[in-house]
């Protein structure tokens, strides 16, 4: 019998807060209670955002709160040639494109048709650059100008025909991508996307089940389609609900008197984090 893999990934951006000791602690127990494997791995593509100081201070505040995990720790800055490595065989299919278009001349374009297709996020990209005439993308790429590489998710989807997963909170679920649109896989400049980092780290960290909060519910219908298309293992998945505080407000790393650390410092004992997080001992 495989045995369950978990994991927490956060972005050192900030500090933790009572919402990330929620889902951490989820993950852990939830592997914990089937025998199975507790991973941390560390989410840091976005260099300009991410600090190494935060990075410690999320071994710090975990270790504080009694969890432990298998070394060595993943970090996604390790790996970029995995994720390239990835986005080259998609490219290969002839699923990608370049997208020349910044956020303010989508934004104005989606305005100027009056109404957008929606998603889970906001309005989708209208796929201006998916029509681009190819000398004038080749033009453009020759000349070195800024560009996302988005999926075509109609084109990929009608590659991969149906598809679904397994979310242990709602059942089976029919995956939907174009909710989501022609997603952004990859920037110039950084040279990965969460969509895409995510759903190789989980399959090549042998991820038997995904346990996130529920505003990442959605994201999963973009992660089934790229699983399918990179021919990886299908975890199942289960998305737990969002701490929120007095006002019904998800915690933000923004929230700073309700960090780990500020907690910590004004006298909280792990077991009253543990349980104002949602899991007395």
């Amino acid at each position: 019998m495989t045995r369950t893999v978990t994991r927490f990934a956060p972005s050192p951006t900030g500090h933790l807060h009572l919402g990330h000791a929620h889902s951490a602690l989820f993950a852990e127990r939830a592997a914990r209670a089937e025998g199975g494997r507790f991973l941390l791995r560390i989410e840091d593509i976005d260099a300009a955002r991410c600090r190494p100081e935060f990075a410690d201070a999320i071994f710090e505040d975990l270790a504080w709160l009694g969890l432990d995990w298998e070394e060595p720790v993943r970090r996604q800055s390790q790996h970029m040639t995995d994720y390239a490595a990835a986005l080259a065989r998609i490219e290969g299919m002839g699923l990608v494109y370049p997208c020349f278009c910044t956020r303010a001349a989508i934004a104005a374009e989606i305005a100027a048709a009056g109404a957008a297709p929606h998603g889970p996020d906001g309005p989708l990209y209208p796929g201006t650059c998916r029509l681009l005439d190819p000398a004038l993308r080749a033009e453009r790429m020759a000349r070195g100008d800024g560009h996302a590489i988005r999926l075509d998710t109609g084109e990929a989807m009608a590659r991969t025909g149906a598809l679904a997963w397994h979310d242990r909170a709602r059942g089976k679920q029919r995956a939907a991508p174009d909710t989501l649109g022609d997603v952004v896989l990859a920037r110039k400049e950084t040279p990965t996307s969460y969509h895409l980092a995510v759903t190789v780290d989980d399959a090549l960290q042998g991820v038997t089940l995904v346990t996130r909060g529920e505003d990442l519910f959605a994201a999963t219908h973009i992660h089934r389609l790229l699983q399918a298309l990179l021919g990886l293992a299908l975890p199942d998945y289960h998305h737990h609900r969002l701490l929120t505080d007095s006002e019904g407000r998800r915690f933000a790393k923004r929230d700073r008197a309700l960090t780990l650390r500020a907690l910590r410092a004004a006298g909280r004992t792990p077991a009253e984090v543990r349980a104002a997080a949602g899991f007395a001992d």
